[in-house]
């Protein structure tokens, strides 16, 4: 993943790290929440983005061309397309890990580059990381529950609770004294959902979820995702070049090529497509099978 090591460098308040793993659009301390926590842990919500002539350059690359896209808050949503067609740079825009060149994105309507006057709406995103991202000193439960106990946002009992909880969404229940250089990839990447999920983020992003996962790890992954959508209510957005997991996991998809949308529309819609570019997409990466 192209800012993988930022990510590993800028740790600590107000780096990658602190502003994406658990990112917080507010002050974190606030006084009307409970005694064991900082900060009510325990409802979520679906946030709608919407994404307006969306453009960036880098250097003469043109490589987001006027994107217009909408994801309602609470589903699962996700960008597929070839590789090296601007999906992960989406994806960072969508996070403040980059700015536009020209157009706007909107959380809940509220625009975050270039604020109103109005109050900007209060929600949590997370991310999971293309290699996840874990620390090897760490072990398992150390790794989830890292962002809660740097900034001391619990209690230690509560820490651990949700600790376990968290492992337990993801089928990891009572593996946390693991250490990361034991697991598989499958079970890294379950564990690196288990630390994004550690805040109860109303968005949750994932860049690559599949890469490096061989088939089993992969529906592995996708049972997992679709099991937290029956627990919670966060909107979820995935970049994959991977046709078959999003067609499985997603209430829509849109699809990049060439830095533009070339269609958004359900798995069903996506198979039945008659844009030769999507046709085409389909057919290189089922090899021909017929969907």
């Amino acid at each position: 993943m192209a800012f993988l090591p930022e990510f590993m460098k800028l740790g600590g308040e107000g780096g990658v790290i602190d502003k994406v793993m658990h990112g917080l659009t507010r002050p974190l301390f606030v006084h009307h929440e409970t005694a064991d926590c900082l900060m009510n842990l325990h409802d979520t919500r679906g946030v709608s983005i919407r994404i307006e002539k969306l453009n960036k350059f880098f250097g003469e690359k043109h490589v987001l061309k006027d994107i217009n896209l909408e994801i309602f808050a609470g589903e699962t949503f996700s960008i597929i397309g070839p590789s090296g067609t601007g999906k992960s740079v989406l994806l960072k825009h969508i996070v403040k890990l980059e700015e536009p060149d020209s157009g706007e994105i909107y959380i809940d309507d509220h625009p975050i580059f270039n604020p109103s006057t109005t109050e900007p709406p209060n929600y949590r995103y997370s991310m999971v990381f293309q290699s996840s991202a874990l620390f090897n000193s760490l072990t398992v439960g150390e790794n989830v529950g890292l962002w809660l106990r740097e900034k001391r946002v619990c209690k230690e009992l509560v820490i651990r609770q949700i600790i376990k909880e968290k492992l337990a969404l993801v089928g990891l229940e009572g593996q946390e004294r693991l250490q990361t250089a034991e697991l598989s990839g499958g079970m890294k990447k379950r564990v690196a959902i288990a630390r994004s999920l550690a805040m109860n983020p109303d968005l949750i992003l994932y860049d690559e979820p599949t890469a490096e996962l061989d088939p089993i790890n992969t529906d592995e992954l996708a049972s997992t995702i679709l099991n937290l959508k029956k627990n919670t209510k966060n909107t979820t957005v995935i970049v994959t070049h991977d046709l078959n997991f999003a067609l499985y996991i997603s209430d829509r998809m849109a699809m990049i090529s060439g830095g533009t949308i070339e269609e958004v529309g359900t798995p069903a819609e996506f198979k039945a497509s008659k844009n030769p570019v999507v046709k085409g997409f389909i057919y290189t990466t089922t090899k021909g099978i017929q969907q």
